[in-house]
């Protein structure tokens, strides 16, 4: 595996690979994001929207990322776009589930604290509502990120797309047990590093912030 590792690190293939699946995820998870918190909002605060889409969201949230794909390839053929839809769907689903649910279920008394003191409009909804739900939303963009992570896997899986998982189709292609497992664990890898570094100082902010930090 190693020396799988290395030959393809030698010849640049990984390191092609790694850039272009980054690349994806990315600016996927970065649309996932600007969609699912506002619409998490949305369904929090606006009960006729909750209750005309959020047991459609809830039931499209079980279905497999890679259901979506041929959707997305009638679409938009054998391109970067379809990849970039499943990658959205995939994580766009938690997140505007985890931020619906960490508004809803916010203390009244915050609500009622602001308005009191003249918050309403964006200021309540921005400033207080999303700030408060901040923890659970940050939960929930955590969960995005590794959904967003496996459709990303899912859709360089099934044609030429240059990055990770066209790497392990290659791997398959060859019989080279070696090349697949040392891809696997660079995308293990990789994940686990990424969530360290982009939400493990997140986490710690938002706990010394929120006092949910262990003492």
């Amino acid at each position: 595996m190693a020396r799988a590792l290395a030959s393809a690190t030698a010849e640049g293939t990984l390191g092609r690979a790694v850039l272009v699946s980054a690349v994806r995820l990315v600016v996927g998870y970065a649309i996932a994001l600007a969609t699912g918190v506002p619409l998490g909002l949305v369904l929090a605060r606006v009960p006729a929207i909750k209750r005309a889409l959020g047991p459609l969201l809830l039931g499209l949230s079980s279905v497999p990322s890679i259901c979506w794909l041929p959707l997305a390839i009638v679409w938009f053929g054998l391109s970067e776009a379809a990849i970039q839809v499943v990658i959205v769907l995939g994580a766009a689903l938690p997140v505007t589930l985890a931020t619906e649910s960490a508004v809803r279920h916010l203390p009244p008394t915050i609500e009622r604290a602001a308005r009191t003191m003249g918050a309403a409009g964006p200021t309540l909804l921005f400033r207080v509502l999303l700030a408060a739900a901040l923890p659970g939303i940050l939960t929930g963009a955590k969960m995005g990120w590794t959904f967003a992570l496996r459709s990303l896997m899912a859709g360089e899986l099934l044609f030429v797309s240059g990055g990770l998982g066209q790497l392990l189709e290659t791997g398959r292609d060859l019989a080279d047990t070696a090349l697949v497992l040392g891809v696997v664990v660079v995308i293990v890898a990789l994940s686990r590093a990424s969530e360290r570094v982009l939400f493990g100082p997140v986490e710690r902010v938002v706990a010394r912030r929120w006092g949910t930090a262990a003492s």
